[in-house]
């Protein structure tokens, strides 16, 4: 797997730091799944994925570099570690949802979004986990 220097740098994780990075992510996705208002299940979901994205990296020892376009980078090694194009289409839906929200004044998120958004960030994880713990 390439990764590329502009926005990657090696870093060696230990078992324990990549354990503790997916754990962090998971905890963000069950806030997800608990939460009842909208803003922040979507907030949560969105991280979520991010962040076990990051947990993903640290498999490969490598970590993102704090910089515009970073979020894209992740998703885009999400998506071609675990072979999955749907990671990409969705993963930047969620990303210029998000991007909207922090920039453009807001935007409305649906119930059903939320609920697509976790649905698809579980089928992230379990690919992850599987990765992470074989």
């Amino acid at each position: 797997m390439k990764f590329d220097d502009r926005y990657f740098s090696k870093f060696n994780f230990t078992e324990e730091q990549i354990d503790k990075n997916f754990k962090n992510a998971l905890k963000d996705l069950n806030i997800a799944k608990k939460d009842k208002i909208l803003d922040v299940k979507f907030s949560y979901v969105y991280t979520a994925l991010i962040k076990a994205g990051i947990a993903l990296l640290s498999v490969y020892q490598v970590k993102i570099k704090s910089m515009p376009g970073h979020h894209f980078k992740i998703i885009e090694k999400i998506a071609q570690i675990l072979k999955d194009d749907s990671v990409l289409t969705l993963g930047n839906i969620m990303r210029s949802k998000r991007n909207l929200d922090f920039y453009a004044g807001g935007v409305e998120v649906t119930e059903k979004e939320c609920s697509e958004f976790i649905k698809f960030t579980e089928k992230v994880f379990t690919k992850i986990k599987n990765i992470i713990y074989g």
